[in-house]
This record gives C-alpha cells, structure tokens and sequence, in this order.
C-alpha cells in the first residue's frame, strides 16, 4: 500500500532553512574562509618579500587574543583593582570598563585591506590633489637599521592629509600603526581605519584607567616591533609654526624600555609641508577666541560643496593640482644610542626625572623634524611678499628676491624644493596660485597683499620662518598678525 505523506508549507520552509544553513555553515563558510586566508597569505609573502621593514607577528594576531592580552596585563589588572578601590564599586564592573576601552584601542590590521584598498585609495587622493615628491636624505643610514628594531617614524602634523600622504609613500618600505582622534570613529571609516592598522584614542581624557589601558597597548606595539608613526605635536599647527611637543606617546614608548634586553627603538624624523592645506582657514579661524564655532552640518556642507566643484572642474577640463606636497626624510635616531651617549636609562629613573629626560628627548626629535620640513614654492613666495614693500612688486622682483631666500636657506642646510626642470615657472605658478586665491592681488603687473588674507600668508610662510632668524615669524610678531588675518579673513 502506498500512499503520500504531505506537510504543511511553514514546516518546509523551516526545513529548507535549516538544510540552507547546514550547507553553508559546514561547505561554504569553512570554503570561503580558506580561499580568502589563502589570498591574504600570499599578499603578506608578496609584500614582505619587498619591505624594508617586515609585517610583525603582533600584527596578525587576531584581535580579540591582543584585546584579552590587554586586558589581563599586569599593570592593567593592577589599575583596575586600584580603581575599584578608589571608586568603591565590584572588580567586575571596572574590569567592563576596561575592556570597553581596550576594543576601542585595539586595530584590526588587514595586509590585504592595507596594500591592495588603503594604499590604492591613498596614492589616487594624493596624486589627485597634489604633485606628490619624496625626499630621502640619510638613506645608507636608514638601510643600515637593525631589521628587529622598533621603526617609529616622527612627523610634524600640517594637515589631515598627513595621514594619507604619509601612507602611500611609505608603503614601499613598511606598515604604518599611528593613533587616529575621535573625529573619525565613524561608520565605514572607523572600520576601515582599524583594518590599515591604526587606532582610535582620546586625545583630551584625563581618566587614569584609559590612560593606563592606552599606554600598556602602545607599549606592547613598540616591544613587539610594530611601526608606528607619531605627531609629536599632538595635534595640527594652528599658525603653521611647529608646535611644542606632546610627551605622551613617547614616554609611553621610554619608560618600560629596557636598552639591555628590548629591541632597540629607532625614530625617523619626517618633514611634510605642502603649496596648500586644505584645512588652513579653519585651522587661523581656531586662534581667534572670539570666532563662532562652526558645526558638523557646516563642515559636511562645505566640504561637500568643495567636492562638487572639483569634479565639475574635472569634468570641464579645468582641474588644477593644489601645488607640491612633499615628505622628506631625515637621519634615524637610535634610543639605544643616545642612552649610551648620554648614560642614561629611561627605565630607571623618577617619574619627574624620566619627563624631564624625555621632554629633552623630544626636544632632540624635533630639532631633526624642523631639519628635514621641505621649502616650497608656495611658503618661499608667502616669505618674500611679507618681507616686501607694501607697495607690491612685479612678477621679476619676485623671481629675484626667492632666488636670494633659496640661496639663503640652502647655506643655512634646508632643504629646498622646486622643479629642477622649470626652477622659474614653479615660483611664478606659485605666485599665480596666490593670485587665484585671493592671498595675493595683481594690478598693473604689481602684486600686493591682500591685507585681509595676511593671516593666511602668514600661515605658510611660517612653515619656514624657523630658518630665517631675521624673519618676523620667528620671534612672534607675526602670530599676532596671523591672528588679524584669522578674524578678517578666515
């Protein structure tokens, strides 16, 4: 006898579901988590055949095993016993608290994401808005470094591009880990930025449970050898001068080094400048107390209104690059090498010696940082037209005063940029660039200062105003003009 059996449609879906789900949980999953390994693997073997500085194994550690790492470090389970004490409330909750944190700390470096996205998407933003140069000085000394050493490269901070430029071209020789603000802890970006290895911190919290979360991260970075990259200035130059430097992160990296059995951690001193930054009128408009705070929807609408006029100008052929933006580095500096010379150990000192020590450090960092910061166009014009009669000047006087500063600068050991093939045209379009800017205004064939914009003037060249001891951005009156220039300008 035979017969059929019949079920109701729900009980088949839910079959089929579970018959969908056992085939992909147990074939497809397992399949495509191989394929894609297996594809990140020879990336990382491709890469690392060609680094200067190898990917390191913290690197690829999973997350969550470096986020448990953290948060069960000594000094970390020290902390959060010592505030619960303070704070009278259950180890547990701390401990919540601390791991809250150490998932806000921690990247999730993806070699893959890293050299075949991020690179990608950061060498076509640079060289769409900028002609991109390098500049290597010291290179037998930065091949010679020690393969197991701590890279950390020190840069000066003139712009949020810093980021991007910096990564695209040192791409050829490492990874890059450097610390991001809050202002990007946004979805997709957060997701992104993590995967390129970088991660988030709160620059301005005071919490001693963050900070100690924060500092034991850095320093399992900096003892397993993972480059970094660091702004010592803690933040973007407001004026365009350098500013002073923020000890933080590098006492973080000093004071549990041990020269006698830690690698040795080498800093790279990088100078960035550029014919343009983007951000340059908001960062003058940020001195000026008495400026209104803009908001999140004026920022969103502005840079998307700058964004529609560049692709219209693309579209109509008009498209003009923003200048030169340059990275020039300069000779490393061993931390092993300078304990010898100066017999000193960061590890064993007070804390109120070891700041001192290292705010001397730092101080040291920097001098190299202003060393290697490149002259161009754009900062050797702003210079000139500063320096000159109110009255203005014509195109071939200032053709001729930039060419005795270049002479000036380069006697004194700075490095000075423009193109060798057309050394004439790259002053003049810089000239022209400030024409077109509304810096500058020509009548008559006589460019003058716009005096509404001589703050912005005094932006870039302060860029370089800590070679000209003459020049009045290196001794303060010109801050006070930038200052004037951020009210009326700005």
């Amino acid at each position: 006898m035979s017969g059929q059996i019949t079920i109701s449609i729900w009980l088949f879906i839910i079959l089929l579901a579970v018959c969908a789900w056992a085939i992909l949980e147990r074939v497809l999953i397992p399949s495509s988590r191989w394929f894609i390994r297996r594809r990140i693997n020879r990336v990382i073997d491709e890469i690392s055949s060609r680094l200067d500085i190898q990917i390191k194994p913290f690197q690829l550690t999973k997350r969550q095993v470096l986020i448990d790492r953290l948060v069960y470090d000594p000094k970390v389970l020290e902390t959060i016993q010592q505030t619960a004490r303070e704070r009278e409330c259950p180890l547990e909750i701390v401990q919540r608290e601390v791991m809250s944190y150490a998932r806000e700390i921690v990247p999730s470096f993806n070699a893959y994401l890293y050299f075949r996205i991020g690179y990608w998407i950061a060498k076509k933003i640079a060289r769409l808005l900028y002609r991109v140069r390098i500049g290597i000085t010291g290179d037998e000394q930065f091949s010679s470094i020690d393969p197991e050493s701590t890279v950390v490269f020190v840069i000066n901070h003139r712009s949020n591009m810093d980021y991007v430029l910096v990564a695209f071209l040192a791409a050829e020789k490492t990874t890059l880990s450097y610390a991001v603000g809050e202002w990007a802890k946004i979805w997709p970006l957060q997701t992104l930025i993590r995967a390129m290895g970088a991660f988030f911190v709160r620059r301005n919290s005071s919490d001693p449970l963050y900070r100690c979360v924060l500092e034991r991260y850095v320093h399992m970075a900096t003892k397993e050898g993972v480059c970094q990259a660091v702004f010592l200035e803690g933040g973007l130059s407001r004026d365009g001068r350098l500013r002073k430097p923020k000890l933080g992160f590098l006492d973080y990296m000093l004071r549990s080094y041990d020269p006698a059995k830690d690698r040795d951690i080498v800093f790279i001193p990088v100078g960035v400048n550029y014919d343009r930054t983007l951000e340059d009128r908001s960062l003058l408009r940020e001195l000026d107390p008495g400026a209104e705070k803009r908001s999140s929807w004026f920022v969103i609408k502005t840079t998307c209104g700058f964004i529609w006029k560049s692709l219209i100008l693309m579209i109509l052929s008009r498209w003009q690059r923003f200048g030169y933006a340059y990275v020039n580095f300069g000779n490393p500096v061993s931390v092993r090498q300078y304990g010898k010379e100066n017999s000193l150990d960061f590890k064993k000192l007070e804390r109120s010696a070891r700041f001192l020590e290292v705010e001397n450090f730092a101080g040291r960092l920097m001098e190299a940082i202003k060393q290697v910061i490149p002259a161009l166009p754009v900062s050797l014009v702003a210079t000139v037209m500063l320096e000159s009669d109110p009255k203005g000047m014509r195109a071939f006087e200032v053709q001729t005063q930039v060419n005795r500063l270049i002479a000036d600068l380069q006697d004194d050991g700075a490095h000075v940029y423009v193109s060798p093939r057309q050394p004439v045209e790259s002053i003049l379009n810089a000239l022209n660039m400030l024409v077109l800017r509304r810096l500058v205004q020509e009548s008559q064939g006589i460019y003058s200062i716009i005096p509404a914009e001589l703050g912005v003037l005094s932006y870039y060249a302060n860029a370089i105003a800590h070679w000209r001891h003459d020049f009045p951005g290196a001794n303060g009156p010109l801050h006070q003009k930038s200052n004037a220039g951020a009210n009326n300008g700005a």
